[in-house]
C-alpha cells in the first residue's frame, strides 16, 4: 500500500473581506502550508478596498466600531487553541486577545481624551475632534506575531481608518488566520486587508501609493529599506509612524501614542447664541 500524501492548506491574501490568489500565482511554503505570494498589483487592489472602505467604516459611530471590535475579540477567544497550535505561545495569544479588548474599550472614549472645548477671546464655541486619516498602510512585526499584528491593526482601525496590512514574511500564518477571524466576525470587508509575501515587493508600492495617507513602518528592520520608504512616502505628505526599536515592548502598556498618531483632528468654530 502506497503512503498518503497530505494535501496542505494554502492560505490566500485577504483583500476586501475575500481570499483571493496572488494575481502572479506565486506561493511559497511556511510550516508545511502554501502561503500566497503577493505582488505589487495585489498591494494597489488591497489599498482600492481599503479606500472604499473608508466612509462606511469612518462613518460608524463609536460605540459601533468598539462593538465590532469586541466582537473580533470574542472570536479570538473561541480560536485560542488554532494560534497556540501555530507556534504562539499561551501567554501571548490571551495578551493580544486581551489588547483588542483594550482597544475596543478606547474607541467612544478617545474623543473624549483627544478632543473638547477650546478657550478662546471671543463670543464663540471653538471644538475639537479627532478624524480619522483615512487608508494606513502597516508594516507588521516579525514576532512575536500574533501580539504584534494585534498591537498595531487594532489602534489603526478602532478610530475609523482601513488599513492594508503587509504581514511578516517569516511568520504569515498568524495573520492570515488572524484574517479568517475577521472575515467571520462583524466587520466590514475592507477595513482590514492582508498581504503577505516579500516587503520588498509590497511595501514600496504601498509607500509611494497615492491613496495612502499614513504608513506605520514597525516592522521594517532595515534602516535603509525605512528611509527608502519614508522618501516614497513624503511624495504625497504620508503621515510616517517609525517607532524606535526600543518602543517595540509589545508586554507594556501600549498607552495612546499610536492611536492619535493615526488621527487629524477638526476644529470648528460656531457664534454663541445662534
Amino acid at each position: 500500500m502506497s503512503e498518503r500524501v497530505a494535501v496542505r492548506k494554502t492560505y490566500k491574501l485577504f483583500i476586501g473581506g475575500k481570499f483571493p490568489r496572488s494575481e502572479s500565482g506565486r506561493s511559497y511554503l511556511v510550516q508545511d502550508s502554501n502561503v500566497s505570494l503577493a505582488s505589487r498589483k495585489d498591494a494597489r487592489d488591497a489599498v482600492v478596498a481599503a479606500r472604499a472602505a473608508v466612509k462606511g467604516w469612518a462613518g460608524a459611530t463609536a460605540y459601533n466600531r468598539g462593538q465590532i471590535l469586541y466582537r473580533v475579540a470574542e472570536m479570538l477567544e473561541g480560536r485560542r487553541d488554532q494560534f497556540v497550535a501555530l507556534r504562539a505561545s499561551v501567554d501571548e495569544v490571551d495578551a493580544a486577545i486581551d489588547r483588542w479588548v483594550w482597544y475596543a474599550g478606547w474607541s467612544d472614549k478617545l474623543p473624549q481624551v483627544y478632543g473638547g472645548a477650546n478657550p478662546v477671546a471671543g463670543p464663540y464655541f471653538n471644538l475639537s475632534a479627532p478624524e480619522p486619516t483615512g487608508v494606513v498602510a502597516v508594516v507588521a512585526p516579525e514576532s512575536p506575531a500574533l501580539l504584534g499584528l494585534v498591537s498595531v491593526i487594532a489602534p489603526a482601525i478602532v478610530t475609523g481608518n482601513t488599513v492594508v496590512v503587509a504581514a511578516s514574511p517569516s511568520a504569515p500564518l498568524a495573520a492570515v488566520t488572524l484574517a479568517e477571524v475577521l472575515a467571520t466576525s462583524d466587520l466590514p470587508g475592507g477595513v482590514v486587508n492582508i498581504l503577505t509575501g516579500r516587503l520588498s515587493e509590497t511595501v514600496p508600492t504601498l509607500a509611494a501609493h497615492m491613496d495612502v495617507n499614513a504608513i506605520d513602518l514597525t516592522g521594517v528592520a532595515d534602516a535603509e529599506l525605512a528611509a527608502e520608504l519614508e522618501v516614497k512616502a513624503a511624495e504625497n505628505l504620508k503621515r510616517v509612524l517609525r517607532p524606535a526599536p526600543a518602543d517595540h515592548d509589545w508586554s507594556a502598556d501600549p498607552g495612546l501614542t499610536r492611536m492619535t498618531t493615526l488621527l487629524e483632528t477638526k476644529t470648528v468654530w460656531h457664534p454663541k447664541g445662534v
